[in-house]
């Protein structure tokens, strides 16, 4: 059976599918799309990460496929519903990422409370703006405001736990009588509670039509003055434009956006030149040990998938 990886894996999973199956691997092949195409004419599984697009044409296009492998958990780029309709069966690597996000999470809102890791040249030349440094603040005894409580949220709630911080969430997809608030000590509210009462807002839903543009003008509105907002979920959730007013105008104290709605960021986006705003390029889930994790996951349940059929 063949297998096409069309982004980058860590090499001991493909070594291991390559012991097994016929194995194409080329980190760049999503930048070539009609060579993909091509390519699986013959291929039983195709294994991607966040940039390929997984649609009708690249399904019509691998008439044989059995198994979609995908490197990390959003599903925004593969569209499911024609998965099914083709018995083509897609595999995420859920939880193989969440530490990584989760500490993404937390150093983010500390490096943004505390403002002062961003002037080290002011310092290196003599500078020595103490002073204005001097107003940062702790993490503990803050409240995050959760939107989305799943895997990954619950683990960035019991780490922030650890560091003295007050967690609540907002989930329309848990009751507020599911085990899971007592088991996990967080507060379950409504949206607008949340983002009322949050020092910290972190997003960790998909992007869907419900979640586009969830954090708008008016949900950065209520807000609190001085919070910091981290999205590490997809872009589309934030109004990118909205949350440029935000920060320009101080009602933000700051935010960390790893996700948006056009990947690469274009030319001339409204965060370009913002302040107090830390710009990451989809990386929140991708660190050297998610990507071990993730990949030997991928590999593990891709080969199992496709031994099923032997």
């Amino acid at each position: 059976m063949k297998v096409v990886i069309s982004e980058f894996m860590d090499g001991a999973a493909v070594d291991a599918l390559a012991a097994a199956f016929a194995v194409r691997y080329e980190p760049k092949l999503v930048d070539r799309r009609a060579e993909l195409l091509a390519l699986l004419e013959e291929a039983a599984a195709l294994i991607v990460r966040n940039r390929t697009r997984v649609d009708a044409a690249l399904l019509d296009a691998g008439p044989a496929l059995r198994v979609i492998g995908r490197l990390g958990v959003g599903l925004d780029n593969i569209d499911v519903e024609a998965c099914r309709e083709r018995n083509v069966v897609v595999i995420p690597a859920t939880g193989a990422n969440a530490g990584a996000v989760a500490e993404y999470v937390l150093c983010t809102a500390m490096a943004l409370l505390r403002g002062a890791y961003a002037r080290s040249a002011e310092t290196a030349g003599g500078a020595w703006p103490r002073a204005a440094l001097s107003g940062g603040r702790e993490i503990y005894g803050k409240t995050l405001g959760l939107v989305g409580f799943g895997g990954i949220g619950q683990l960035t709630a019991r780490l922030a736990h650890a560091l003295g911080v007050s967690v609540i969430a907002h989930d329309p997809m848990i009751a507020a009588d599911a085990p899971v608030w007592r088991d996990t000590g967080v507060q379950p509210k409504n949206l607008p509670a949340l983002l009322a009462e949050s020092d910290i807002v972190s997003l960790h839903v998909p992007l869907t039509a419900q979640t586009r543009n969830l954090i708008g003008r008016a949900a950065l509105a209520t807000m609190k003055q001085g919070a910091v907002l981290i999205n590490s979920a997809r872009g589309g959730v934030v109004d990118e434009a909205a949350l440029a007013e935000a920060l320009l105008s101080g009602h933000l104290a700051g935010a960390a956006i790893d996700v948006f709605a056009q990947e690469p960021l274009a030319p001339g986006s409204p965060l370009a030149a913002v302040p107090n705003l830390i710009l990451t390029p989809h990386i929140a889930g991708v660190t050297l040990e998610s990507n071990i994790r993730v990949s030997a996951l991928i590999a593990e349940r891709v080969a199992a998938h496709l031994r099923s059929f032997a």
